[in-house]
């Protein structure tokens, strides 16, 4: 047997609200839901994107497993192979920094910046997997 899709992925971070904010308006995803002082939990399309306090997520919740990781994390979005340079002006736009355009064999780039919490984020084609876009 096989998993058939990623259902969720989870970036830990110290500060929901400002990681909230980073995601929602940089990047565009829609809040679904919140526990207050310990998750976010935002859409896009049809996965689900999870902000976790790092502090909180590892103390047990009912049932619930502690969950977490210490230190910065990596998260790839899917942008269109065309939507690279707008991507680059958006960011700057709100003040983020784009730390590496990576440049992958094929001549796809990515884009690598960071969140409030110092997460890595990449933007990319799906192309770099050698995935088709959408």
């Amino acid at each position: 047997m096989q998993p058939r899709d990623i259902l969720e992925t989870c970036l830990c971070v110290t500060d929901l609200d400002a990681a909230e904010k980073f995601y929602r308006e940089v990047l565009g995803l829609e809040f679904d839901a919140r526990q207050p002082g310990r998750h976010v939990f935002l859409r896009l399309g049809e996965r689900m994107f999870l902000l976790f306090n790092a502090d909180e997520s590892e103390q047990e919740q009912g049932n619930f497993p502690p969950h977490g990781t210490r230190g910065a994390g990596h998260v790839c979005f899917a942008c269109r192979e065309d939507e690279i340079d707008r991507w680059q002006a958006a960011l700057a736009s709100h003040g983020v920094t784009v730390e590496h355009v990576h440049t992958w064999p094929g001549g796809v780039r990515s884009l690598y910046f960071r969140d409030p919490s110092g997460n890595s984020v990449e933007l990319a084609s799906p192309r770099i997997w050698g995935l088709a876009e959408q």
